[in-house]
């Protein structure tokens, strides 16, 4: 098998070009790759569609910074402040939005990656009838169900099959192979269908790890095209069993992103003003320390023998 192990910077580099369609946070409120945002903005890649349910202010950073010219998602915003302000500024500056819309619920981009995943045309579902979703995203056809006697309506939604997804694990060996624990939201479903998978490891194990607990394995390694060993790297979002939700910097960042300029002196403090992310961790020093999971809530033991 042939090793996987590239630096954060040269895995976005090489997979994240201009114009191309990003899962991020496809965890809902954990696991959001930030540090890859980051390093994103920092390498100026631009024209981005951003695919995630609830991306907790990655998405909006991407925004305020110039990168994301779409939005195929549920909600763009921060969980401990609301509505993410370079993401109101994008809708409400004119008439004509700077950011294109695909809007969905968090179940229908769940559907859509799903549909990706299996390489269906669509993928069927009833929930978004009673909501505005499906006049707002002319993507999605209302039509019949063909099973059905009373011709019942059904919503077909059209398959996501996203450029690259970046994924945070708690562990990974060197050929991708990685374990994951906690909420996984759709990132499987995310990880499945698109055409490359960056994974962001908390720890680097012996292969043998992985291969112990195969039920803990989000994607096999032969559908991985670059693992990077970053700790903390879903910094300010929590990771299970690893790091804690640091809702201090949330609060702060949503409180100086209200302005423009605010939002651009943020920028150049906590992305351009370090040169990577453990640059960025050093600059968090005690912060991020004081967020490391010391606990332990173990699961019981499994017994994978056949005999």
């Amino acid at each position: 098998m042939k090793e996987k192990i590239l630096p954060l910077k040269d895995a976005i580099a090489r997979f994240v070009v201009a114009d191309s369609s990003v899962v991020l946070g496809a965890v809902l409120e954990p696991d959001v790759p930030f540090a890859a945002t980051h390093e994103i903005i920092r390498q100026g890649i631009k024209g981005l569609n951003v695919i995630a349910p609830i991306s907790d202010a990655s998405t909006d950073m991407l925004i305020g910074a110039g990168c994301c010219n779409e939005v195929t998602g549920a909600w763009v915003g921060n969980v401990s402040g609301g509505l993410g302000h370079n993401y109101r500024r994008a809708f409400e500056a004119s008439d004509t939005a700077t950011v294109k819309l695909h809007d969905h619920s968090n179940f229908s981009i769940a559907m859509a990656l799903m549909a990706g995943a299996y390489g269906m045309p669509y993928a069927p579902m009833r929930s978004i009838l009673g909501s505005d979703i499906s006049k707002s995203n002319p993507d999605m056809m209302i039509t019949e169900n063909p099973f059905s006697e009373d011709k019942e309506p059904i919503i077909l939604v059209p398959p996501l099959v996203p450029d690259v997804a970046i994924i945070v694990v708690q562990r990974a060996d060197v050929f991708g192979n990685n374990h994951h624990w906690g909420s996984r939201g759709v990132v499987q479903e995310a990880a499945l269908a698109a055409e490359n998978v960056i994974v962001l490891a908390n720890e680097i194990v012996e292969p043998a790890v992985i291969a112990s607990d195969p039920s803990r394995v989000l994607v096999p390694g032969y559908l991985v095209s670059a693992v990077c060993h970053v700790p903390a790297a879903s910094h300010p979002s929590p990771q299970t069993g690893c790091w804690k939700r640091d809702n201090t910097f949330f609060g702060d960042y949503h409180a100086e992103s209200r302005t423009v300029e605010g939002f651009d002196k943020w920028l150049q403090e906590w992305i351009f003003g370090v040169e990577d992310h453990a640059a960025y961790c050093q600059k968090l020093g005690s912060q991020l320390e004081d967020l490391r999971i010391t606990g332990s809530n173990l699961a019981a033991p499994t017994n994978y023998a056949a005999g």
